[in-house]
């Protein structure tokens, strides 16, 4: 018998409820739990079987669905959630797990940027350090190292753009196709990020349910197994200024590589290699993250990302599609946390083979990651159709 850990866990349903640049009526909490209600319905499960919750309103979901007492995990979901919750199921702690989160109601100020782009700390309120300006310093230490260039960045966006305009449920959907040239002639943000480098703004909820394979063989959802998977962290998102070679204990990674030991873990875990990809649900909240993903992830040698972005092989049909739904640039960005479990919710569906848009086809490894350099984290996780 095989010895992987989460070798009895399965993720058995990913339930996305309208997105929309604004979802009138709704608050955080109101439409996470239309996302829990929802993918306990699309799971066939009630809730009085969930036994633990993840996800920033954790207690109030605990109290509005009645499931309690529960494990109360009083944080969010996302990647770390998934690897959280399948530990609990693997260890006997929980059987059921639900993992729900949403964001409405929270971009009020719309001449000013979005409100989780512009925490309050020392950097941000006298200085401006908005997440954009976080991630263009990082873009623009690997353009001066390695001699990337905005078209490599533009392409990667309008990759990502374009797989959200053919995709029905998303935000932005129909606003295409985009070129390398739109990108390019998009206003600039902070360089080298154009307005179409960057992720967008919207309202929206994701949840995921997480149980045994015995629970899984009675009900109608196709599992998707927890192959392996890692968490990265320098230091608080969005608190102090990054920089590329920033390192902690382990210098040998430094932050323009974070996510290099999580992806390690993840495939050391899962025995595989990143040959094995089918498909990348990479986090996109600006262009150049994807290039440094495929770096830190070590599909490619350092420096050469911008080279591995082009000619198609990221695209529909390529080697390794990525965002395959259109990401925070196209299929929504309900920010805080919700995104995080967006890109494991549409590696879920790949896996499902129900991807109304963008499915690949014969799917049976997807690559899901979460975070960035700019934020000083980035987690991933391995998702698989066969059971490790």
């Amino acid at each position: 018998m095989s010895g992987h850990p989460f070798r009895d866990v399965v993720i058995i349903a990913a339930h996305n409820t309208r997105q929309a640049r604004v979802l009138e009526g709704h608050t955080a909490f109101s439409i996470t739990l239309e996302a829990a209600r929802g993918v306990l319905a699309e799971a066939a499960v009630p809730a009085s079987e969930v036994d633990a919750v993840f996800s920033k309103h954790a207690p109030e979901l605990i109290y509005a669905l009645g499931i309690g007492p529960a494990w109360n995990s009083n944080g969010a979901s996302g990647i770390a959630g998934v690897l959280q919750a399948a530990s609990l199921i693997a260890t006997g702690l929980a059987r059921t797990v639900l993992l729900a989160d949403g964001g409405a109601g929270l971009y009020t100020e719309r001449a000013a940027t979005a409100p989780w782009t512009r925490p309050a700390n020392e950097f941000v309120v006298p200085f401006g350090l908005y997440t954009a300006a976080e991630f263009a310093l990082i873009a623009r230490r690997h353009m001066y190292l390695h001699g990337t260039t905005p078209e490599q960045l533009a392409e990667v966006a309008a990759t990502i753009r374009n797989n959200g305009h053919v995709n029905p449920d998303a935000v932005y959907f129909g606003r295409g196709p985009y070129t390398v040239a739109d990108v390019l002639g998009s206003r600039m943000i902070a360089d080298p990020f154009h307005l179409l480098d960057c992720a967008t703004t919207s309202e929206g909820g994701c949840g995921l349910l997480m149980t045994t394979v015995e629970r899984a063989a009675d009900l109608p959802g196709t599992p998707v197994y927890v192959l392996g998977g890692g968490l990265d962290a320098l230091g608080p998102a969005y608190r102090h200024a990054p920089a590329w070679d920033l390192a902690g204990s382990l210098d040998d990674v430094p932050n323009g590589y974070v996510g290099r030991r999580a992806a390690r873990r993840a495939f050391g875990m899962a025995g595989l290699g990143t040959s094995d990809v089918d498909v990348c649900e990479l986090y996109d909240p600006f262009s150049f993250e994807i290039i440094r993903q495929f770096e830190a992830f070590e599909f490619c040698e350092q420096g050469e990302g911008g080279d591995f972005v082009t000619g198609g092989r990221i695209g529909p049909g390529g080697e390794f599609p990525i965002t395959t739904d259109g990401g925070l640039m196209s299929y929504s960005h309900g920010g805080g946390i919700v995104q995080l479990s967006q890109r494991v919710a549409r590696g879920v569906h790949q896996l499902q083979k129900r991807c109304q848009s963008g499915q690949v086809p014969d799917a049976k490894v997807a690559l899901c990651s979460n975070g960035g350099s700019g934020a000083l984290f980035t987690d991933v996780v391995l998702l698989g159709s066969e059971r490790p």
